[in-house]
């Protein structure tokens, strides 16, 4: 591998081809596929893909992966994707925890960490949650043979290596560049500050006085380390990764946590929903078509896929499915509005009617369905994962009433569990880092 102590420039791949053809090492497996099923398959010449895949195996992100028979001369050689060449971190924080993993290139988790976190405890000492928990992981799952424990011990600068200091995310704009150190992310403060400019992580009303901390160095000798994704409830700015009033917490309106992280962590940092990260997951997992991931834990959201790729919006603000009013004068909700699906379904799971908490989020699944004809929901977060038959069996039982009101041929939208489980939108996090290599940022 070229910079044995640093790994391969992932982000300096940015070829449209490249991707095209690290997408398909990814999806072979183990078992490989060659040259000549890579040209035929992009569209490519034989040798530009011998080019392209020359400089993966240089960068020790491609590896032979054995010879096939061929039906004439030579048995072809097979390459397959190195996992192990690279890795990102996915983070989910919640209202009241944060949950961590880090995957490899196959998106595979090789490393976890839960902690309990209050969303309301101040920027910095949320900031400062996730770094300990990102260093911790690191320094746990890769450690001294990887590379990472060395510049966790107070390496004395940043080393050349998968990050650089370019910055970035291939494909996406929404992602940090890894800022110079000193930098300030943004102007302004939380206390007179003009309309509409969004405060600086340092002006902070919780953080306590004297200056920030410097950028952590324990990611810079991690091969191959793509950077942080961060996904939690919204609503929020995708693009510029600033949050907006998240539902319960308004203090957080117009903070950069982005670029906070960015500057505290030293790498490249990718905020988004978690309904989004979590359906951006699953469509990188193989879920097409057209779908809405449900997502019930500590609030109620919706992640769109539509046509294959994550429907973000104009503003990146699709999906606050949990705030649309359907009781007139209903019970107040936390967003200040008053009969949201949201406070009706968890009300009624606080009352431990679970039964009347799936037919609320079913009338909604429902309002989805009509409005956009998506061909499946998935159902996903805590408060599902602790009683799942009860809310498939639930939600899927409304849908199936609306299609014989409507009639039809194609029956009921279909209602299933999300895979992954408590942990989906913390893989869905890291995936917004670890698409973008495979040309996939959306999905």
């Amino acid at each position: 591998m070229r910079g044995a102590a640093g790994g391969a420039n992932l982000l300096a791949l940015r070829s449209h081809n490249t991707a095209l053809v690290l997408d398909l090492l990814r999806t072979a497996g183990a078992g490989g596929i060659s040259r000549l099923e890579l040209a035929e398959r992009t569209g490519l010449t034989p040798q530009a893909v011998s080019k392209i895949t020359a400089r993966l195996r240089e960068d020790g992100l491609a590896a032979e992966a054995g010879r096939r028979a061929s039906t004439g001369g030579k048995p072809r050689t097979v390459l397959r994707l190195v996992p192990e060449a690279g890795h990102a971190l996915g983070v989910h924080l919640d209202r009241d925890e944060l949950r961590a993993v880090l995957v490899d290139l196959d998106g595979a988790v090789v490393g976890e960490r839960r902690a309990a976190l209050d969303l309301g405890a101040g920027a910095e000492a949320v900031v400062e949650g996730v770094a300990r928990a990102a260093r911790e992981l690191v320094a746990d799952t890769l450690g001294p043979s990887e590379g990472a424990v060395g510049a966790l011990g107070g390496a004395p600068g940043p080393a050349d290596g998968a990050l650089g200091r370019s910055g970035g995310v291939p494909g996406r704009t929404g992602g940090a560049p890894v800022p110079s150190e000193g930098a300030s992310p943004s102007p302004g403060g939380t206390a007179g500050r003009s309309v509409g400019t969004p405060p600086s992580p340092d002006d902070d009303p919780h953080r306590p006085d004297g200056p920030p901390p410097p950028p952590d160095r324990a990611f810079a000798a991690v091969p191959g380390f793509l950077g942080l994704g961060v996904a939690l409830p919204g609503p929020l700015d995708h693009v510029r990764g600033v949050l907006h009033r998240v539902t319960g917490f308004p203090e957080w309106d117009g903070f950069p946590l982005r670029d906070a992280l960015a500057r505290r962590l030293g790498v490249p940092v990718v905020v988004d929903k978690d309904t989004n990260a979590a359906a951006l997951g699953l469509a990188v997992g193989g879920e097409g078509g057209s779908f809405a991931y449900l997502h019930l834990g500590t609030g109620l959201g919706a992640g769109l896929v539509i046509g294959g790729g994550v429907h973000r919006g104009a503003r990146t603000g699709a999906g606050e499915f949990g705030h649309q009013v359907i009781q007139l004068d209903g019970p107040p909700c936390t967003c200040g509005a008053r009969g949201c699906i949201e406070a009706l379904c968890l009300g009624a799971v606080a009352r431990g009617d679970l039964a009347e908490a799936a037919r609320v989020l079913g009338a909604g699944a429902a309002n989805l369905a009509g409005l956009l004809d998506i061909d499946l929901v998935l159902l996903g977060g805590r408060t599902v994962a602790a009683a799942p038959e009860a809310f498939v069996h639930g939600v899927g039982a409304v849908l199936d009433a609306r299609a014989r009101r409507e009639g039809g041929q194609d029956g009921a939208v279909p209602v299933r569990l999300a895979p992954g489980g408590t942990r989906g939108v913390a893989e869905g996090a890291a995936q917004l880092l670890l698409a973008p290599l495979f040309g996939r940022g959306d999905a």
